[in-house]
C-alpha cells in the first residue's frame, strides 16, 4: 500500500472516530504547539511513517490525536514511549491492560488509548489516566461532602483541581466539537475554580 493509501485510510479511520469537523487556524495553532507531526516524529526517532500508519491502522499504536487543516498526523511528543517500555507495539495491549485490576476496565481503556482521544493528558500512561479518573471523580463528588464549604473543604478541593490542571493541557474548540460538549478541563477546573473561587 502506498503512502498515500496509507494516509487515505489513516484520516478516514480518524473521522470514524472523531467525526468530522473543521480545525480554525486557532485549533491549528494550538495543535501545533502541543503535538508533532507523524513524518518529524518519525525522522527524529528513525523510524518508518508507513510502518507506524501500518500499526494504527492494525491497532497497535493509538491514532493520531489530531488531523491539522493541512492533512499532518499530529501526535504527542512521546508516541512511541509506552510500546518502548512495553517491548514493542505487539505486547504494548497486554502490558497496558495489565495496569488495572479488572480486565474489562483495562480493555476499555485499552480500546479509549488506540482511538487518540485522550488528549486530554499531557502525558499518557496508565497512571496519568487513572490519576485523572481519580481527581475528576473526586472533584465531581465533592459539593456532596459533610464539610462541603468549610476552609478545610476549600483546600481539598483546590489541592485536587490544581493537581488536575497540572495533568491536563488547555484544549481547543476542536475537541468540544467532536467530544460533543464541555471538556472535564472546562467542568472540573474551570468551572470550579469560578463557582469556588478561593477563599
Amino acid at each position: 500500500m502506498s503512502k498515500t493509501e496509507l494516509r487515505t485510510q489513516l484520516a478516514e479511520r480518524f473521522r470514524e472516530v472523531n467525526g468530522d469537523h473543521p480545525m480554525t487556524d486557532a485549533d491549528d495553532v494550538y495543535v501545533s504547539t502541543q503535538f508533532v507531526a507523524l513524518e518529524e516524529l518519525c525522522a527524529v526517532h528513525g523510524r518508518d511513517a508507513d510502518e507506524v500508519r501500518r500499526l494504527m491502522l492494525g491497532q497497535r499504536l493509538p491514532l493520531p490525536g489530531y488531523l491539522r487543516s493541512d492533512g499532518a498526523e499530529m501526535v504527542p511528543a512521546d508516541l512511541f514511549a509506552l510500546a518502548d517500555d512495553a517491548g514493542g507495539p505487539e505486547p504494548l495491549e497486554a502490558w497496558f491492560t495489565a495496569h488495572w485490576a479488572d480486565p474489562v476496565t483495562g480493555k476499555a481503556e485499552w480500546d479509549a488509548y488506540l482511538s487518540g482521544q485522550y488528549v486530554c493528558l499531557h502525558s499518557v500512561t496508565p497512571a496519568a489516566i487513572q490519576r485523572k479518573d481519580h481527581l475528576t471523580t473526586a472533584i465531581s463528588a465533592v459539593e456532596n461532602e459533610p464539610d462541603a464549604g468549610s476552609a478545610r473543604w476549600y483546600e481539598r478541593l483546590h489541592a485536587l483541581v490544581d493537581e488536575l490542571d497540572t495533568l491536563e493541557p488547555a484544549f481547543t474548540a476542536y475537541d468540544r466539537l467532536r467530544f460533543a460538549g464541555p471538556t472535564s478541563r472546562d467542568t472540573c477546573i474551570d468551572a470550579m475554580r469560578t463557582r469556588f473561587p478561593r477563599p
